[in-house]
């Protein structure tokens, strides 16, 4: 279904919001973005009908939770909003998804966890957003992810709605890309993805799953920090992530991109297999591995800030 309503919004997609090339950009053809709203579009109509059918459980409210933030992205894909009206959305979505956790203490000595909590599912939303650079990334990186949560919590139709719309829209997405799915499916993508997340029956499981997205969530993060220590602003668009010096230094898109899902395959098998102890083992050996390849093959990341 998301593959075939693809086919009929690009054309539409295409005149509204294309997507025009400039210096921090990894494509170099004007390539329509907004497409998220279908894979948006399919899971929660399922929801919807497992709400229905089934009543009301907590994973069905994954999708609908994140719909305003959803919204908000759709307007800003076209008009480019303030970040502060943006960050807003997000703290309200993440106060949202953090009393379904199970896993909270019910007295009041939770509220330090609470703020943590609400901050980490912020980050998680923005991460999302921002390795959504090269084609087929961040779909394919997160059709491996919710399938993981899906199988490892044993997760309705609902959740699984979402993976085949990913897998469909990838379709579409895969380099070279004939569509991008913008804020509006990034920011959808990282708010399900922490609302699952915390429906794990501990911190330790929540932990395991989280560590299934090492490979765009540790880009993300150690990316950050280190604009941070050199003094650059953090929320300024910018080409210094892992996967897009490696671009710089010649590897194609779908290169980039196989490698952080295999990446996230084998955390996703370890996990599924051996448990937290070998996914903490395996995450560890992947870092090592992003460590080499960001000294030995991207560009550095000194060169690309001067870039």
């Amino acid at each position: 279904m998301c593959w075939a309503l693809l086919r009929f919004c690009i054309p539409f997609l295409s005149r509204f919001l294309l997507d025009q090339p400039n210096i921090r950009s990894s494509h170099t053809i004007p390539t329509p973005r907004g497409g998220g709203v279908v894979f948006v579009f399919v899971s929660v109509a399922v929801s919807i009908i497992c709400i229905a059918f089934d009543g009301p459980q907590a994973s069905y409210f994954a999708f609908l939770i994140p719909l305003p933030l959803v919204t908000l992205s759709y307007v800003d894909d076209r008009f480019n909003l303030p970040a502060g009206w943006r960050y807003i959305a997000q703290l309200l979505t993440a106060s949202s998804i953090v009393p379904f956790c199970p896993w909270l203490p019910s007295n009041f000595t939770f509220f330090p966890i609470l703020f943590l909590l609400i901050f980490s599912v912020t980050a998680v939303i923005n991460f999302s957003n921002f390795v959504d650079g090269l084609d087929g990334l961040l779909a394919g990186v997160m059709s491996v992810l919710l399938a993981t949560i899906s199988i490892e919590l044993n997760l309705p139709l609902s959740a699984w709605s979402l993976v085949g719309s990913l897998i469909g829209f990838l379709i579409w997405n895969w380099s070279p890309a004939k569509i991008f799915m913008g804020d509006v499916g990034s920011v959808f993508l990282g708010s399900v993805s922490a609302f699952l997340f915390l429906q794990a029956n501990s911190f330790p499981e929540a932990f395991g799953l989280l560590l299934v997205g090492t490979p765009i969530f540790a880009d993300a993060c150690i990316c950050i920090l280190r604009r941070l220590f050199s003094g650059q602003p953090i929320f300024d668009a910018h080409r210094l992530h892992l996967f897009q010096r490696l671009h710089q230094a010649g590897w194609p898109h779908s290169r980039v991109s196989s490698l952080y899902i295999l990446a996230t395959v084998f955390l996703s098998v370890s996990l599924l297999c051996a448990g937290l102890s070998w996914v903490i083992v395996i995450s560890g050996l992947e870092l090592l591995i992003g460590i080499w390849l960001d000294q030995r093959i991207a560009v550095p990341f000194a060169v690309a800030s001067r870039n």
